[in-house]
């Protein structure tokens, strides 16, 4: 977490300069807009590290390891990838769950799936994405789509399942 912290943390800097030099107030402008997001996103940044570091503490490690561990297979990551599809939220909701289950012992592969299911997926979007595009195009997106989770989390498990990621 270090590197990307500072990666991060030097791109604000350059970009705060770079809107102070411009004038106009624009730096301004951009951390009030910076607060605000804050503000709207902490909620939830909290909730989500609180689920992800409770979870695992209540499901006990060797049921983890049975059914989303490495040793699990084809059917953790076909659970990892439901568990994907059906995690409501953004990325401050579905990585620090996907974190701590694989702190935990969760497989790199069902991770994997879990990961790609969310991002491909997401139940929770199922209904805007009917209404705004339509139940054509969503069935046609999902059957699009349907097998990626599971070939990613099997790719994975193949070339980086023996990889310690924590």
């Amino acid at each position: 977490m270090l590197i990307p912290t500072i990666v991060m943390g030097v791109i604000a800097v350059i970009v705060l300069i770079i809107a102070y030099q411009r004038g106009g107030g624009e730096h301004i402008l951009g951390l009030k807009s910076a607060g605000n997001l804050l503000l709207e996103v902490m909620p939830l940044l909290i909730f989500a590290f609180i689920v992800a570091g409770i979870i695992p503490l209540l499901i006990p490690t060797e049921m983890i390891s049975k059914w989303v561990g490495a040793e699990s297979g084809l059917r953790g990551i076909l659970i990892g990838s439901a568990m994907g599809g059906l995690t409501p939220g953004g990325p401050f909701v579905s990585l620090p769950i996907a974190a701590g289950l694989l702190r935990t012992g969760a497989g790199i592969g069902t991770m994997v799936a879990f990961m790609t299911g969310w991002s491909l997926w997401a139940v929770s979007r199922l209904p805007m994405e009917v209404g705004l595009m339509g139940w054509k195009f969503t069935a046609i997106r999902l059957a699009c789509t349907i097998f990626f989770p599971i070939i990613a989390g099997l790719i994975a498990n193949l070339f980086f399942s023996r990889t310690n990621i924590f």
